[in-house]
């Protein structure tokens, strides 16, 4: 069978990413790398993740009842609004659940993404590796599923966590205060299925996300390098970072805001939802009662989080892959 298969579908010719073929780091590397780059990450962009939370929150029945007359915030009354009356503990909320988090999807799902292109990738009659659109859009896919599926509990922990300080200032009790507590407190309100609720529409934005911000950035540099001319470093790293980072916060909002909703929703006592029956159900209620905007409520705080946490991420990752001595990504 011919290699090349830009002959027998010439619409993709043009799709082709190209990159000299040269050895890749072990997966454990790749896992140990993804973790501390990603937790370096997290220190500078975090408070606008919890951010992001809140404002997909805004508009809930639940909230809105005990914040009569109260008007909603944008971004930066949002963030302003939770230095100014929570402190460094609501900005930073749920960090510690962030963290542990990355040790189950960022790491695993940069392995795993890297494990199944790694399959797919060919060598062409050049000797140059040779990755698809198609090939890296369908290894992101799989990869973000698969670790969303594994990390969905610590997924709810950290929404959670994240909502604490606008409950108690809502005059709400506070619900949790750790990870441990938080797990505890989930399985207690519905068994072990609590644990895993929302993993449909989890699952559909962690696969969009990493084809943003994993399969783009791959595909961004490998077409900088190859019909651009430069060579691989800090520059190309950050223009296919911030190419990445757009993407994956187009891609991801619409979903990442049902994601929210249906995580922080209470459930009655047989541990059914109480606002959303289903992620369909949320996004009709969303559509029908706020309006169509409602899907990218948070873009702004997403893309000024998103797109920052990228460069912080792939340019540490990229620099410890070449202290060890390894090739890039």
């Amino acid at each position: 069978m011919d290699n090349d298969v830009s002959k027998d579908y010439p619409v993709l010719r043009s799709s082709l990413q190209c990159v000299k073929h040269s050895p890749s780091p072990g997966l454990p590397l790749v896992y140990l790398n993804t973790f501390l780059s990603a937790s370096f990450a997290e220190l500078f962009t975090f408070p606008l993740d919890v951010t992001k939370t809140r404002l997909h929150l805004q508009g809930e029945t639940a909230e809105m009842a005990h914040a009569k007359g109260s008007q909603t915030r944008g971004m930066w009354g949002t963030f302003a609004g939770m230095a100014r009356e929570e402190g460094l503990r609501g900005v930073y909320g749920g960090l510690s659940a962030m963290i542990i988090r990355n040790l189950f999807f960022n790491g695993p799902r940069v392995v795993f993404y890297d494990f199944i292109r790694r399959q797919l990738i060919y060598v062409d009659n050049q000797g140059k590796e040779v990755l698809t659109v198609f090939r890296g859009f369908l290894s992101s896919c799989l990869a973000g599923c698969t670790a969303q599926a594994i990390a969905n509990p610590l997924d709810i922990v950290k929404i959670r966590m994240q909502v604490e300080g606008r409950r108690r200032a809502l005059g709400y009790p506070a619900r949790v205060s750790n990870v441990k507590q938080a797990l505890e407190y989930i399985y207690m309100q519905g068994g072990i299925k609590s644990m895993w609720k929302g993993v449909g529409p989890s699952c559909l934005r962690a696969m969009l996300l990493t084809t943003g911000d994993v399969a783009v950035y791959d595909l961004s540099k490998r077409n900088i390098i190859s019909m651009i001319g430069l060579e691989d470093g800090k520059l190309v790293q950050f223009l296919a970072s911030v190419s990445s980072g757009l993407a994956a916060s187009v891609l991801s909002t619409p979903t990442d805001v049902v994601k929210s909703r249906i995580m922080n929703q209470p459930v009655n006592e047989r541990g059914q939802g109480m606002h959303y029956k289903n992620a369909f159900d949320c996004y009709y209620k969303l559509i029908t009662q706020e309006g169509i905007m409602a899907m990218y409520k948070g873009f702004l705080p997403c893309w000024l989080r998103v797109g920052p946490y990228n460069i912080f991420f792939w340019i540490a990752f990229e620099q410890l892959l070449r202290l060890q001595g390894q090739h890039s990504f």
